[in-house]
Protein backbone atom coordinates (compact mmCIF):
# COMPACT_ATOMS: atom_id res chain seq x y z
CA UNK A 1 0.00 0.00 0.00
CA UNK A 2 1.55 3.33 -0.91
CA UNK A 3 -1.23 5.85 -1.17
CA UNK A 4 -1.43 8.91 -1.42
CA UNK A 5 -3.88 11.17 1.03
CA UNK A 6 -6.21 8.86 1.73
CA UNK A 7 -9.85 10.00 2.08
CA UNK A 8 -13.40 7.98 1.95
CA UNK A 9 -14.23 7.26 -1.31
CA UNK A 10 -15.96 10.09 -3.79
CA UNK A 11 -18.98 8.96 -4.69
CA UNK A 12 -20.11 11.69 -7.19
CA UNK A 13 -19.81 10.54 -10.72
CA UNK A 14 -16.83 9.53 -11.86
CA UNK A 15 -16.54 12.23 -14.57
CA UNK A 16 -17.11 14.68 -12.28
CA UNK A 17 -14.02 13.49 -9.68
CA UNK A 18 -10.65 14.76 -10.56
CA UNK A 19 -8.46 12.90 -11.88
CA UNK A 20 -5.76 13.10 -9.21
CA UNK A 21 -8.19 12.05 -6.72
CA UNK A 22 -9.49 8.71 -8.66
CA UNK A 23 -6.19 6.63 -7.65
CA UNK A 24 -8.12 6.80 -3.66
CA UNK A 25 -11.01 4.74 -5.54
CA UNK A 26 -9.84 2.16 -3.93
CA UNK A 27 -8.93 2.59 -0.29
CA UNK A 28 -12.50 2.62 1.18
CA UNK A 29 -11.37 3.86 4.30
CA UNK A 30 -13.86 5.10 6.89
CA UNK A 31 -14.45 8.61 8.00
CA UNK A 32 -16.68 8.48 10.45
CA UNK A 33 -16.24 10.96 14.10
CA UNK A 34 -16.21 7.82 15.91
CA UNK A 35 -13.82 6.18 13.80
CA UNK A 36 -11.43 9.20 14.11
CA UNK A 37 -12.27 9.51 17.86
CA UNK A 38 -11.33 6.19 18.34
CA UNK A 39 -8.39 6.15 15.76
CA UNK A 40 -6.52 9.05 17.84
CA UNK A 41 -7.00 7.53 21.47
CA UNK A 42 -4.94 4.79 23.69
CA UNK A 43 -1.34 5.37 22.03
CA UNK A 44 1.65 4.80 24.14
CA UNK A 45 3.28 8.24 24.90
CA UNK A 46 6.76 8.92 23.34
CA UNK A 47 9.88 7.63 25.76
CA UNK A 48 12.93 8.74 24.41
CA UNK A 49 14.45 12.01 24.67
CA UNK A 50 16.59 14.24 22.27
CA UNK A 51 19.08 12.75 20.56
CA UNK A 52 22.93 13.45 20.82
CA UNK A 53 24.34 15.73 18.40
CA UNK A 54 25.63 13.93 15.32
CA UNK A 55 29.13 13.81 14.21
CA UNK A 56 28.17 15.49 11.03
CA UNK A 57 26.88 18.72 12.96
CA UNK A 58 29.98 20.63 13.81
CA UNK A 59 31.36 19.63 9.68
CA UNK A 60 27.76 20.78 8.18
CA UNK A 61 28.11 24.25 10.12
CA UNK A 62 31.74 24.74 8.81
CA UNK A 63 30.02 23.70 5.29
CA UNK A 64 27.63 26.71 5.75
CA UNK A 65 29.77 29.24 7.26
CA UNK A 66 32.51 28.51 3.91
CA UNK A 67 29.32 29.21 1.93
CA UNK A 68 27.95 32.35 3.87
CA UNK A 69 31.29 34.27 3.35
CA UNK A 70 30.73 34.19 -0.21
CA UNK A 71 27.16 35.32 -0.27
CA UNK A 72 26.91 38.34 2.46
CA UNK A 73 23.82 40.40 2.51
CA UNK A 74 21.48 37.78 0.35
CA UNK A 75 19.06 35.21 1.48
CA UNK A 76 20.16 31.26 0.23
CA UNK A 77 17.36 28.97 -0.38
CA UNK A 78 18.32 25.60 -0.58
CA UNK A 79 15.24 22.79 -1.06
CA UNK A 80 15.74 19.02 -0.05
CA UNK A 81 13.19 18.02 -3.05
CA UNK A 82 9.92 17.09 -3.08
CA UNK A 83 8.97 13.16 -3.01
CA UNK A 84 8.56 11.92 -7.09
CA UNK A 85 5.57 9.78 -8.08
CA UNK A 86 7.09 6.18 -9.48
CA UNK A 87 3.22 5.36 -10.99
CA UNK A 88 0.28 6.81 -10.10
CA UNK A 89 -0.11 6.91 -5.86
CA UNK A 90 3.33 4.92 -5.76
CA UNK A 91 6.47 7.02 -5.33
CA UNK A 92 10.92 6.31 -5.76
CA UNK A 93 12.42 6.20 -2.68
CA UNK A 94 13.12 9.87 -1.19
CA UNK A 95 17.40 11.14 -1.85
CA UNK A 96 17.25 14.85 -1.30
CA UNK A 97 19.87 16.85 -2.94
CA UNK A 98 23.46 16.91 -2.37
CA UNK A 99 23.37 20.27 -1.51
CA UNK A 100 21.08 19.91 0.63
CA UNK A 101 22.88 16.67 2.25
CA UNK A 102 26.21 18.42 2.25
CA UNK A 103 24.83 21.61 4.40
CA UNK A 104 22.57 19.99 6.91
CA UNK A 105 24.06 16.57 7.47
CA UNK A 106 20.70 15.04 6.63
CA UNK A 107 21.15 11.46 4.40
CA UNK A 108 18.55 9.14 3.44
CA UNK A 109 15.11 10.05 3.67
CA UNK A 110 13.31 11.99 6.68
CA UNK A 111 13.46 15.19 4.58
CA UNK A 112 11.13 15.60 1.48
CA UNK A 113 9.54 19.01 1.05
CA UNK A 114 12.52 20.06 3.13
CA UNK A 115 14.47 23.57 2.87
CA UNK A 116 17.01 24.99 4.24
CA UNK A 117 17.05 29.25 4.15
CA UNK A 118 20.22 30.99 5.10
CA UNK A 119 18.72 34.68 5.59
CA UNK A 120 21.39 37.34 5.78
CA UNK A 121 22.26 39.60 8.69
CA UNK A 122 25.04 42.19 9.49
CA UNK A 123 28.60 40.90 8.64
CA UNK A 124 29.88 38.70 11.34
CA UNK A 125 26.75 38.73 13.56
CA UNK A 126 25.57 34.83 11.85
CA UNK A 127 26.23 31.19 12.60
CA UNK A 128 29.40 31.00 13.63
CA UNK A 129 31.04 34.68 13.11
CA UNK A 130 29.19 34.00 9.17
CA UNK A 131 26.70 36.23 7.74
CA UNK A 132 23.47 34.23 8.13
CA UNK A 133 21.08 32.65 10.37
CA UNK A 134 20.56 29.08 9.08
CA UNK A 135 17.15 27.35 9.56
CA UNK A 136 16.23 24.24 8.56
CA UNK A 137 12.18 23.96 7.22
CA UNK A 138 10.53 20.97 7.68
CA UNK A 139 7.12 18.97 7.99
CA UNK A 140 6.77 17.87 11.34
CA UNK A 141 5.38 14.49 12.18
CA UNK A 142 1.40 14.89 12.76
CA UNK A 143 0.53 13.99 16.13
CA UNK A 144 -2.18 10.83 16.89
CA UNK A 145 -5.01 12.74 17.37
CA UNK A 146 -4.81 14.36 13.78
CA UNK A 147 -6.52 12.92 10.56
CA UNK A 148 -2.84 12.53 9.09
CA UNK A 149 -1.44 10.55 11.53
CA UNK A 150 -3.68 7.16 9.61
CA UNK A 151 -4.78 8.81 6.64
CA UNK A 152 -1.51 10.97 4.92
CA UNK A 153 -0.22 7.77 3.04
CA UNK A 154 3.35 9.90 2.60
CA UNK A 155 3.86 11.68 5.53
CA UNK A 156 1.73 9.78 8.23
CA UNK A 157 3.28 7.70 11.17
CA UNK A 158 0.46 4.80 10.39
CA UNK A 159 1.91 4.19 7.07
CA UNK A 160 5.57 5.31 6.95
CA UNK A 161 6.61 4.99 10.95
CA UNK A 162 7.93 7.69 13.13
CA UNK A 163 10.69 10.13 11.90
CA UNK A 164 12.46 12.86 14.01
CA UNK A 165 10.47 15.46 15.34
CA UNK A 166 11.69 19.67 15.23
CA UNK A 167 13.36 19.57 18.32
CA UNK A 168 14.74 16.08 17.06
CA UNK A 169 16.60 17.25 14.13
CA UNK A 170 17.47 20.24 16.34
CA UNK A 171 19.44 18.62 18.70
CA UNK A 172 20.96 16.11 15.88
CA UNK A 173 21.93 18.70 13.13
CA UNK A 174 22.54 21.76 15.75
CA UNK A 175 20.57 23.60 13.59
CA UNK A 176 17.43 25.45 14.27
CA UNK A 177 14.09 24.15 12.72
CA UNK A 178 10.72 25.87 11.81
CA UNK A 179 7.55 24.91 10.70
CA UNK A 180 7.36 24.22 7.13
CA UNK A 181 4.23 26.39 7.17
CA UNK A 182 6.12 29.08 7.80
CA UNK A 183 8.55 28.77 4.71
CA UNK A 184 6.76 31.19 2.26
CA UNK A 185 7.05 34.26 4.81
CA UNK A 186 11.05 33.11 5.08
CA UNK A 187 11.60 32.75 1.92
CA UNK A 188 10.02 36.22 0.60
CA UNK A 189 10.00 38.78 3.73
CA UNK A 190 11.59 41.85 2.43
CA UNK A 191 12.44 40.44 -1.01
CA UNK A 192 13.56 43.33 -3.53
CA UNK A 193 16.25 45.14 -5.67
CA UNK A 194 19.43 45.84 -3.14
CA UNK A 195 19.38 49.48 -4.57
CA UNK A 196 16.24 50.18 -2.58
CA UNK A 197 17.10 48.46 0.97
CA UNK A 198 15.56 45.08 -0.73
CA UNK A 199 16.94 41.59 -0.18
CA UNK A 200 18.05 39.80 -3.15
CA UNK A 201 17.53 35.66 -3.37
CA UNK A 202 19.76 32.77 -4.49
CA UNK A 203 18.23 29.72 -5.05
CA UNK A 204 19.58 26.30 -5.94
CA UNK A 205 17.04 25.92 -9.07
CA UNK A 206 15.52 22.90 -10.78
CA UNK A 207 15.03 20.89 -7.24
CA UNK A 208 11.54 21.72 -5.98
CA UNK A 209 9.45 23.20 -8.74
CA UNK A 210 7.16 24.77 -6.22
CA UNK A 211 10.33 26.63 -4.50
CA UNK A 212 11.51 27.93 -8.05
CA UNK A 213 7.66 29.38 -8.36
CA UNK A 214 7.48 31.09 -4.91
CA UNK A 215 10.83 32.39 -5.32
CA UNK A 216 10.64 33.67 -9.34
CA UNK A 217 6.92 35.09 -8.00
CA UNK A 218 8.71 37.11 -5.36
CA UNK A 219 10.95 38.51 -7.57
CA UNK A 220 8.50 39.74 -9.75
CA UNK A 221 6.15 41.13 -7.30
CA UNK A 222 8.97 43.30 -6.20
CA UNK A 223 10.78 44.04 -9.21
CA UNK A 224 10.67 47.98 -10.56
CA UNK A 225 9.62 46.96 -14.05
CA UNK A 226 8.27 43.35 -13.76
CA UNK A 227 7.70 43.39 -16.97
CA UNK A 228 11.29 43.92 -18.17
CA UNK A 229 13.09 40.99 -15.96
CA UNK A 230 16.08 39.68 -17.26
CA UNK A 231 15.32 36.01 -16.67
CA UNK A 232 18.87 34.78 -17.90
CA UNK A 233 20.27 37.31 -15.48
CA UNK A 234 18.54 35.70 -12.26
CA UNK A 235 19.50 31.87 -13.66
CA UNK A 236 22.97 33.63 -13.74
CA UNK A 237 22.61 34.93 -10.29
CA UNK A 238 20.83 31.69 -8.99
CA UNK A 239 24.17 28.96 -10.55
CA UNK A 240 26.28 31.02 -9.18
CA UNK A 241 25.24 29.69 -5.76
CA UNK A 242 24.74 25.80 -7.16
CA UNK A 243 28.76 26.73 -8.61
CA UNK A 244 29.90 27.40 -5.24
CA UNK A 245 27.97 24.38 -3.51
CA UNK A 246 29.80 22.38 -6.38
CA UNK A 247 32.98 23.97 -5.61
CA UNK A 248 32.97 23.63 -1.43
CA UNK A 249 32.86 19.78 -2.06
CA UNK A 250 36.08 19.89 -3.97
CA UNK A 251 38.18 18.77 -1.04
CA UNK A 252 36.40 16.70 1.50
CA UNK A 253 36.59 17.30 5.38
CA UNK A 254 37.32 13.94 7.78
CA UNK A 255 34.06 12.96 8.61
CA UNK A 256 32.82 13.29 4.70
CA UNK A 257 36.32 11.09 3.92
CA UNK A 258 35.17 8.00 6.84
CA UNK A 259 32.08 8.05 4.83
CA UNK A 260 33.89 7.47 1.29
CA UNK A 261 35.66 4.51 3.26
CA UNK A 262 32.65 3.49 4.56
CA UNK A 263 30.99 3.11 1.07
CA UNK A 264 33.97 2.06 -0.41
CA UNK A 265 33.87 -1.40 1.90
CA UNK A 266 30.62 -2.47 1.22
CA UNK A 267 31.26 -2.30 -2.37
CA UNK A 268 34.44 -4.67 -2.09
CA UNK A 269 32.32 -6.82 0.31
CA UNK A 270 29.23 -6.49 -2.86
CA UNK A 271 31.97 -7.62 -6.05
CA UNK A 272 33.00 -10.65 -3.46
CA UNK A 273 28.88 -11.32 -3.46
CA UNK A 274 29.06 -11.16 -7.20
CA UNK A 275 31.94 -13.81 -7.62
CA UNK A 276 30.07 -16.05 -5.81
CA UNK A 277 27.07 -15.56 -7.76
CA UNK A 278 28.96 -16.22 -10.83
CA UNK A 279 27.99 -20.06 -11.11
CA UNK A 280 24.25 -19.13 -10.97
CA UNK A 281 24.72 -16.50 -13.23
CA UNK A 282 26.60 -18.64 -16.10
CA UNK A 283 23.41 -20.86 -15.69
CA UNK A 284 20.77 -18.11 -16.27
CA UNK A 285 19.22 -16.80 -19.26
CA UNK A 286 19.70 -12.86 -17.77
CA UNK A 287 23.34 -13.57 -15.79
CA UNK A 288 23.73 -10.27 -15.96
CA UNK A 289 20.49 -9.44 -13.83
CA UNK A 290 22.28 -12.13 -11.50
CA UNK A 291 24.73 -10.10 -11.23
CA UNK A 292 23.37 -7.31 -10.98
CA UNK A 293 21.02 -8.58 -8.21
CA UNK A 294 23.66 -9.98 -5.64
CA UNK A 295 25.10 -6.36 -5.67
CA UNK A 296 21.72 -4.10 -4.90
CA UNK A 297 21.16 -7.28 -2.53
CA UNK A 298 24.44 -6.15 -0.54
CA UNK A 299 23.52 -1.95 -1.16
CA UNK A 300 20.17 -2.36 0.14
CA UNK A 301 22.22 -4.44 3.63
CA UNK A 302 24.97 -2.49 4.07
CA UNK A 303 24.09 1.09 2.84
CA UNK A 304 20.98 3.17 1.65
CA UNK A 305 21.02 2.42 -2.52
CA UNK A 306 22.85 2.26 -4.87
CA UNK A 307 25.50 4.81 -5.82
CA UNK A 308 24.23 4.69 -9.68
CA UNK A 309 22.75 1.76 -11.74
CA UNK A 310 25.01 -0.92 -11.56
CA UNK A 311 26.74 -1.96 -14.95
CA UNK A 312 26.98 -5.57 -14.82
CA UNK A 313 28.32 -6.48 -19.21
CA UNK A 314 29.29 -9.77 -20.52
CA UNK A 315 30.98 -10.06 -23.41
CA UNK A 316 30.77 -7.67 -25.93
CA UNK A 317 28.33 -5.54 -23.95
CA UNK A 318 31.34 -4.35 -21.67
CA UNK A 319 31.98 -2.26 -24.60
CA UNK A 320 28.87 -0.60 -24.19
CA UNK A 321 29.98 2.49 -21.88
CA UNK A 322 26.82 2.50 -20.14
CA UNK A 323 25.39 -0.24 -20.41
CA UNK A 324 22.70 -0.95 -17.56
CA UNK A 325 20.42 -2.70 -18.96
CA UNK A 326 21.98 -5.77 -17.81
CA UNK A 327 20.07 -8.28 -19.64
CA UNK A 328 22.52 -10.68 -21.56
CA UNK A 329 24.05 -13.83 -20.79
CA UNK A 330 27.39 -14.35 -18.61
CA UNK A 331 29.34 -16.97 -20.22
CA UNK A 332 32.69 -18.89 -19.64
CA UNK A 333 35.44 -17.64 -21.50
CA UNK A 334 34.50 -13.72 -21.21
CA UNK A 335 34.93 -11.28 -19.80
CA UNK A 336 32.33 -9.67 -16.91
CA UNK A 337 32.94 -5.68 -16.33
CA UNK A 338 31.20 -4.68 -13.41
CA UNK A 339 31.07 -0.97 -12.17
CA UNK A 340 29.06 -0.57 -9.04
CA UNK A 341 28.98 1.43 -5.91
CA UNK A 342 27.46 1.44 -2.52
CA UNK A 343 25.56 4.62 -1.61
CA UNK A 344 26.06 4.51 2.33
CA UNK A 345 23.57 6.24 4.59
CA UNK A 346 25.15 9.39 4.67
CA UNK A 347 24.69 9.06 0.83
CA UNK A 348 28.81 9.52 -0.15
CA UNK A 349 28.80 6.85 -2.72
CA UNK A 350 31.78 4.26 -3.78
CA UNK A 351 32.35 3.70 -7.86
CA UNK A 352 34.40 1.10 -8.71
CA UNK A 353 34.95 -1.07 -11.66
CA UNK A 354 36.56 -4.69 -12.10
CA UNK A 355 36.60 -7.06 -15.10
CA UNK A 356 37.16 -10.32 -14.46
CA UNK A 357 36.81 -13.52 -16.24
CA UNK A 358 33.92 -15.33 -15.98
CA UNK A 359 35.64 -18.49 -15.62
CA UNK A 360 38.06 -17.34 -13.34
CA UNK A 361 41.15 -17.22 -15.46
CA UNK A 362 42.15 -15.08 -18.16
CA UNK A 363 42.81 -16.04 -22.17
CA UNK A 364 46.07 -13.96 -23.42
CA UNK A 365 44.71 -11.90 -25.43
CA UNK A 366 42.57 -10.89 -22.23
CA UNK A 367 45.47 -10.81 -20.10
CA UNK A 368 47.18 -8.75 -22.66
CA UNK A 369 44.29 -5.99 -23.19
CA UNK A 370 43.55 -6.48 -19.18
CA UNK A 371 47.58 -5.44 -18.89
CA UNK A 372 47.48 -2.45 -20.74
CA UNK A 373 44.62 -1.30 -18.77
CA UNK A 374 46.22 -1.34 -15.45
CA UNK A 375 49.43 0.23 -16.58
CA UNK A 376 47.67 3.09 -17.65
CA UNK A 377 46.17 3.44 -14.09
CA UNK A 378 49.70 3.09 -12.54
CA UNK A 379 50.75 5.95 -14.72
CA UNK A 380 47.34 7.68 -13.69
CA UNK A 381 48.32 7.18 -10.13
CA UNK A 382 51.69 8.03 -10.31
CA UNK A 383 50.52 12.10 -11.57
CA UNK A 384 47.80 12.20 -8.94
CA UNK A 385 49.56 14.27 -6.71
CA UNK A 386 49.39 17.66 -4.53
CA UNK A 387 50.24 20.07 -6.68
CA UNK A 388 49.52 18.46 -10.11
CA UNK A 389 47.15 19.39 -12.62
CA UNK A 390 43.70 17.46 -12.50
CA UNK A 391 44.08 16.73 -16.11
CA UNK A 392 47.75 15.32 -16.35
CA UNK A 393 45.71 12.33 -14.68
CA UNK A 394 44.17 11.79 -17.94
CA UNK A 395 47.09 12.13 -19.87
CA UNK A 396 49.31 10.20 -18.06
CA UNK A 397 47.07 7.37 -18.76
CA UNK A 398 46.37 8.26 -22.77
CA UNK A 399 50.45 8.14 -23.29
CA UNK A 400 50.23 4.39 -22.14
CA UNK A 401 47.02 3.57 -24.11
CA UNK A 402 48.17 5.07 -27.29
CA UNK A 403 51.86 3.45 -27.47
CA UNK A 404 50.13 -0.15 -26.16
CA UNK A 405 48.16 0.35 -29.28
CA UNK A 406 50.74 1.62 -31.62
CA UNK A 407 52.84 -1.46 -30.51
CA UNK A 408 49.96 -3.84 -31.41
CA UNK A 409 49.57 -2.29 -34.59
CA UNK A 410 46.01 -0.44 -34.40
CA UNK A 411 46.65 3.21 -34.78
CA UNK A 412 46.96 4.36 -38.22
CA UNK A 413 49.48 6.39 -37.04
CA UNK A 414 52.27 6.66 -34.44
CA UNK A 415 51.80 6.63 -31.07
CA UNK A 416 53.01 10.72 -30.34
CA UNK A 417 50.47 11.95 -33.45
CA UNK A 418 47.99 10.16 -32.28
CA UNK A 419 48.14 11.70 -28.79
CA UNK A 420 48.26 15.24 -30.46
CA UNK A 421 45.39 17.71 -30.44
CA UNK A 422 45.04 17.26 -34.45
CA UNK A 423 45.10 13.19 -33.69
CA UNK A 424 43.03 11.14 -31.14
CA UNK A 425 43.18 8.44 -33.03
CA UNK A 426 43.76 6.31 -29.97
CA UNK A 427 40.31 7.26 -28.72
CA UNK A 428 38.15 5.24 -30.73
CA UNK A 429 39.20 2.57 -28.29
CA UNK A 430 38.80 4.67 -25.07
CA UNK A 431 36.57 7.58 -25.61
CA UNK A 432 35.75 8.88 -22.10
CA UNK A 433 37.56 10.64 -19.78
CA UNK A 434 40.05 8.59 -17.19
CA UNK A 435 38.75 10.67 -13.76
CA UNK A 436 36.11 12.51 -11.99
CA UNK A 437 35.45 13.69 -8.61
CA UNK A 438 33.70 11.29 -6.29
CA UNK A 439 31.43 12.19 -3.34
CA UNK A 440 27.77 12.35 -1.99
CA UNK A 441 26.94 12.57 -6.26
CA UNK A 442 28.76 9.84 -8.43
CA UNK A 443 29.74 12.04 -10.55
CA UNK A 444 30.45 15.06 -7.22
CA UNK A 445 31.38 18.37 -7.88
CA UNK A 446 29.67 18.59 -11.67
CA UNK A 447 28.36 21.90 -11.82
CA UNK A 448 32.09 23.39 -11.13
CA UNK A 449 33.83 25.92 -13.21
CA UNK A 450 36.83 24.13 -15.57
CA UNK A 451 39.40 26.06 -13.71
CA UNK A 452 38.52 23.99 -10.61
CA UNK A 453 37.98 20.96 -11.97
CA UNK A 454 39.86 19.62 -15.22
CA UNK A 455 42.15 22.51 -14.99
CA UNK A 456 42.30 22.73 -11.64
CA UNK A 457 45.06 21.27 -9.05
CA UNK A 458 45.12 18.37 -7.22
CA UNK A 459 44.97 19.32 -3.73
CA UNK A 460 45.22 17.42 -0.64
CA UNK A 461 41.24 15.67 0.40
CA UNK A 462 40.17 15.50 -2.88
CA UNK A 463 38.38 12.18 -3.96
CA UNK A 464 38.41 11.20 -7.06
CA UNK A 465 38.29 7.90 -9.69
CA UNK A 466 41.23 6.60 -11.77
CA UNK A 467 39.57 4.15 -14.44
CA UNK A 468 40.89 3.98 -17.80
CA UNK A 469 39.77 1.15 -19.99
CA UNK A 470 40.08 -0.35 -23.47
CA UNK A 471 37.26 -1.40 -25.81
CA UNK A 472 36.93 -3.19 -28.65
CA UNK A 473 33.71 -3.67 -30.08
CA UNK A 474 32.64 -7.05 -32.23
CA UNK A 475 31.64 -4.92 -34.88
CA UNK A 476 35.20 -3.25 -34.99
CA UNK A 477 36.61 -3.69 -38.51
CA UNK A 478 39.57 -1.94 -37.60
CA UNK A 479 40.95 -4.38 -35.25
CA UNK A 480 42.19 -8.11 -35.86
CA UNK A 481 39.04 -10.06 -34.58
CA UNK A 482 40.87 -11.94 -31.76
CA UNK A 483 39.96 -8.41 -30.06
CA UNK A 484 36.80 -8.12 -31.08
CA UNK A 485 34.01 -8.46 -28.27
CA UNK A 486 36.28 -7.55 -25.17
CA UNK A 487 35.99 -4.53 -22.92
CA UNK A 488 37.92 -3.79 -20.27
CA UNK A 489 37.93 -0.99 -17.37
CA UNK A 490 39.67 -0.85 -14.09
CA UNK A 491 38.55 1.90 -11.75
CA UNK A 492 39.35 2.73 -8.25
CA UNK A 493 38.57 5.36 -5.63
CA UNK A 494 41.23 7.72 -4.09
CA UNK A 495 42.24 9.78 -1.69
CA UNK A 496 44.63 12.44 -2.26
CA UNK A 497 47.08 12.85 0.80
CA UNK A 498 50.13 14.90 1.38
CA UNK A 499 51.89 12.18 0.53
CA UNK A 500 50.21 11.35 -2.72
CA UNK A 501 47.03 8.81 -3.44
CA UNK A 502 45.92 7.00 -1.41
CA UNK A 503 43.84 3.39 -2.60
CA UNK A 504 40.78 3.27 -1.17
CA UNK A 505 39.74 0.29 -2.75
CA UNK A 506 42.54 -1.07 -2.52
CA UNK A 507 41.06 -4.27 -0.44
CA UNK A 508 39.76 -5.74 -4.28
CA UNK A 509 42.80 -7.39 -6.46
CA UNK A 510 43.88 -5.38 -9.57
CA UNK A 511 46.67 -7.42 -11.32
CA UNK A 512 45.90 -10.29 -13.55
CA UNK A 513 47.00 -12.90 -11.35
CA UNK A 514 45.80 -11.78 -8.29
CA UNK A 515 42.32 -11.29 -9.48
CA UNK A 516 42.34 -15.23 -10.47
CA UNK A 517 43.86 -15.82 -7.01
CA UNK A 518 41.08 -13.71 -5.79
CA UNK A 519 38.49 -15.37 -7.75
CA UNK A 520 39.62 -19.05 -6.75
CA UNK A 521 39.77 -18.01 -3.56
CA UNK A 522 36.02 -17.05 -3.50
CA UNK A 523 34.63 -20.24 -5.46
CA UNK A 524 35.81 -22.85 -2.71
Amino acid sequence: MNQTEQTSVNTSPSSEQPLEDRVNNRSQRPSSDAFRTFMAANWAPSTAGLPARDAVADHAARRRRAISAQFPGERLVIPAGPLKVRSNDCDYRFRPHSAFAHLTGLGVDHEPDAVLVMDPVAEGAGDDGGNHLATLYFRPMAGRDTKEFYADARSGEFWIGARPTLPEFEAKLGLPTADLTGLEVAVTKNVGEPSVGGISIRLVRKVDENIDALVDTARYNTAKDPDSMDFSALDDLDGKLTEALSELRLVKDDWEIEQMKVAVAATVNGFEDIVKALPRAVAHKRGERVVEGAFFARAREEGNELGYDTIAAGGNNATVLHWNRNTGTVDAGELLLVDAGVEAESLYTADITRTIPVNGTFSDVQRKIYQAVLDAADAAFAVAVPGRKFREVHAAAMEVLADRLAAWGLLPVSAEEALSPEGQQHRRWMPHGTSHHLGLDVHDCAQARAEMYVDGIITEGMVFTIEPGLYFKEEDLAIPAEYRGIGVRIEDDILITANGPVNLSAALPRTPQDVEAWMAGLSK
